[in-house]
């Protein structure tokens, strides 16, 4: 379980850094930008089920 955790934080900073960078290119409104978005809110959901309590 811990391993999913970590890996689970690792693609999360992942994910918001690019979603960031890309953002700070283009706009907030790029579909690319909205589709890391929604990326983040799922790896963040799935993180919210398995973190340690």
């Amino acid at each position: 379980m811990r391993g999913r955790v970590n890996d689970l934080l690792l693609q999360i900073e992942d994910c918001r850094r690019q979603m960031v960078e890309l953002a700070l290119r283009s706009s907030f409104a790029d579909d690319q930008v909205v589709d890391l978005s929604t990326r983040l809110d799922d790896l963040l959901n799935q993180y919210q089920v398995v973190k340690p309590h």
